[in-house]
């Protein structure tokens, strides 16, 4: 029996996201979402959806799971991650992740070592640390630039972020096809009613493929599951960052109570809860995304997937599996 009492699905889910983005029917929505964000190197005409995992050279190579992985109609290959939470090193796996199109291109024998360019777009529940404080600055374009002469040295690897908490345009401030593709991922569960402003004939497709209402019992099913992961560490890491405290083992949390409440947190002040949540953050939200893997774990979910939605290592999540 259908819960959820939402229109339109979360693409900040796992089932959500692949709903819109990830199958072949729909395809025509990845087209249109790559060329509002790609403009300057070219409009895409198709894609060819890739195997989404990605394995080492070696057995003991660390894999690759992305969200999305395709190439266009000139072998150009494009990962679409949709970022939940905060990673420290989500930077770092951003460039891991991009050198595994980039080392597939390799041939034997004789070769010039000619590469197809390789885009990385990241949709991110977050901000980044750096400018998080500037509102405007939520569309990151990186490529490899020569720092002394100040202009791009390499064009065939790009970087693209896009920091959504920042985007807060309304449906009356809308004008490019750009902003409207951002504006429906960011309120689209919110929406009871098709904007005026998303007419355009390519959202058809996303607000029929979205009405939860047109879903199988299998697929009302699967979308709840993903939602419930979803709200759980949401809810989990608003909580951590509004009290500097969690709901997990004492020892978790023991600093931000010894140092928090010290300073005032039991009198309910935010300056007294100020070193909570730094010492309770640091600790009590490492505990909380344990539990949530472990839930994760128990319904058999896979080692990547998890890393994505708590932000924990592999190494960390397989010594659970074992305890």
């Amino acid at each position: 029996m259908r819960t959820t009492t939402e229109k339109y699905i979360n693409p900040f889910t796992d089932f959500g996201f692949k709903k819109l983005f990830g199958t072949e029917v729909n395809k025509d929505l990845l087209i249109d979402f790559l060329n509002q964000i790609i403009r300057e190197q070219g409009r895409i005409t198709d894609i060819h959806y890739l195997q989404n995992e990605q394995m080492g050279f070696g057995e003991p190579d660390r894999r690759a799971v992305f969200d999305i992985y395709c190439e266009n109609e000139k072998s150009e290959k494009f990962i679409v991650e949709m970022q939940k939470n905060k990673q420290e090193y989500f930077k770092e796996r951003s460039v891991f992740y991009a050198t595994f199109p980039i080392q597939q291109q390799g041939r034997q024998g004789n070769w010039n070592f000619s590469l197809k360019a390789v885009y990385l777009i990241g949709i991110l529940d977050f901000v980044f640390e750096d400018d998080k404080d500037d509102e405007s600055y939520f569309h990151r374009e990186i490529k490899l630039m020569d720092t002394k002469k100040h202009h791009v040295f390499y064009d065939k690897l790009t970087f693209i972020y896009l920091e959504m908490p920042k985007f807060n345009k309304t449906e009356e401030e809308l004008v490019t096809r750009f902003d409207k593709w951002l504006y429906v991922l960011k309120n689209l569960p919110q929406l009871e009613r098709r904007p005026v402003k998303l007419q355009e004939k390519v959202f058809d497709n996303l607000f029929r493929t979205a009405e939860i209402a047109k879903f199988t019992p299998s697929e009302i099913y699967q979308y709840e599951d993903s939602v419930k992961v979803y709200r759980d560490l949401w809810n989990t890491l608003s909580y951590a960052v509004k009290d500097g405290l969690t709901r997990g083992h004492a020892e978790g949390h023991a600093k931000g109570i010894a140092e928090g409440r010290a300073k005032g947190i039991a009198e309910g002040r935010i300056e007294g809860r100020a070193q909570g949540i730094t010492e309770g953050r640091a600790e009590g939200v490492v505990q909380e995304r344990k539990d949530i893997a472990l839930h994760m774990l128990n319904d058999r979910e896979p080692v990547e997937k998890i890393m994505r939605y708590t932000g924990l290592t592999e190494e960390e999540i397989r010594a659970l599996q074992q305890k």
